[in-house]
């Protein structure tokens, strides 16, 4: 199992796209990691999302809210998925501060130590940090091409784009080549800093 004691990070919100969400559930898994989801709870025990396709539930009973530096450091990736998640998280009620997902993404971007996956739309949560986003080669899903350009990204037409600590994914209809991707790179077993996976 190429993952034991690797913990991954799945941020989560309602309009997740189920096939995506549900495949990360057991492969990550499959191969020893311990995976979970996380989101802002609004301080409730546990929140139950809803899917983009067919409505399914998804109970999430943890929160990145207030995670300190020692537990965020605990994970070897965070994870930002696909269709409405990244759109729902980036809410904030104060708009002179960040969202809370996008700060913990701000912090997790000064870890190198921990991988950042974004796939699809999930680029959208980075908005608000384009100096973080900017010079990096990244793929997003074709209506982000505008905001990945306007962020400064080096956008690359390819289905996975890795550089270096951050792995981005076309959209999640690429979700297994990008989970693949993310496996080689926790591995250590991965493409050469940069590379990039055509379909």
């Amino acid at each position: 199992m190429r993952l034991a004691g690797k913990k991954i990070g799945i941020l989560l919100e309602s309009d997740f796209y189920e096939h995506e969400i549900w495949y990360y559930n057991y492969r990550f898994p499959e191969e020893g990691a311990e995976v979970h989801f996380l989101t802002r709870l609004w301080g409730q025990p546990s929140l139950t999302f809803t899917g983009h396709e067919y409505k399914a539930p998804f109970v999430c009973t943890e929160s990145f809210e207030n995670m300190d530096d020692e537990t965020l450091r605990s994970y070897s990736a965070l994870i930002i998925p696909s269709a409405m998640v990244s759109d729902r998280l980036r809410y904030s009620e104060n708009l002179a501060e960040l969202p809370p997902a996008t700060d913990l993404m701000r912090r997790a971007f000064a870890e190198p130590g921990i991988v950042k996956g974004i796939i699809c739309h999930g680029l959208w949560l980075m908005s608000r940090t384009p100096e973080l986003i900017r010079g990096r080669r990244l793929v997003c899903h074709p209506n982000l091409y505008g905001d990945a350009l306007n962020m400064g990204a080096r956008y690359e037409d390819a289905d996975v784009v890795v550089d270096d600590d951050l792995v981005t994914g076309r959209t999640g209809a690429q979700a297994g080549a990008f989970a693949r991707t993310l496996i080689e790179r926790l591995s250590g077993d991965r493409e050469p800093v940069g590379a990039g996976r055509r379909s």
